[in-house]
C-alpha cells in the first residue's frame, strides 16, 4: 500500500506539474495584482512546494522505515489537500460565474481571464481523484492498514 501510495503522489505531482505549467504559460503569475477572485501565486506555490515536500518525506518514510516521518508526510498532506480545495473553489466559482463583471456582452477581455480558467476539465478532475486516493493510501499506510 505504501509503494501504491508513492505511485499516486508521482502521478498527482505530474498532473499537479501540468496544471502549473498552463497557470505559468497563461500568465498566471503576472495576474497577481490584478483584481477578482483568482488563484494567487503564492496559495499556487505554497500548495506545490508542501506537495513536494510531503513526497520528499514519503520517500524518507519507505527508505527508513520510521512511521512518524510517515504521519508527518500525512499532515503535510492534509494541508496540501485544503490548498487544493481552495483552488479548486476558486477554479470552480469563476468557471460558473461565467464572464467577468464588468465585461461588456459578457465578453472576455483579452487577459481578464484568470489563467486558471484554462485548466482542462479532465486534468484538474483526475489531479483530484489521484491526489484523494493518495491520500487515502498514505493514511491507510501510516496506520498499517492491510499490512503496509
Amino acid at each position: 500500500m505504501r509503494w501504491a501510495a508513492l505511485i499516486l503522489w508521482v502521478i498527482t505531482a505530474l498532473g499537479g506539474f501540468g496544471l502549473l505549467g498552463i497557470w505559468l504559460q497563461r500568465g498566471g503569475h503576472k495576474q497577481a495584482g490584478q483584481p477578482g477572485r483568482r488563484i494567487r501565486p503564492p496559495l499556487i506555490f505554497t500548495h506545490m512546494l508542501l506537495a513536494a515536500s510531503g513526497l520528499v518525506l514519503w520517500i524518507i518514510y519507505l527508505a527508513s522505515g520510521t512511521r512518524g516521518v510517515a504521519w508527518v508526510a500525512f499532515a503535510l498532506l492534509l494541508v496540501v489537500a485544503s490548498l487544493g480545495f481552495v483552488m479548486l473553489a476558486l477554479w470552480l466559482q469563476r468557471r460558473q460565474a461565467g464572464a467577468p463583471a464588468g465585461a461588456p456582452g459578457g465578453s472576455v477581455a483579452e487577459g481578464s481571464l484568470p489563467a486558471e480558467q484554462h485548466f482542462p476539465i479532465a486534468l484538474v478532475g483526475a489531479h483530484g481523484v489521484v491526489a484523494a486516493t493518495t491520500l487515502v493510501l498514505v493514511l491507510l499506510a501510516a496506520l498499517k492498514v492491510g499490512g503496509a
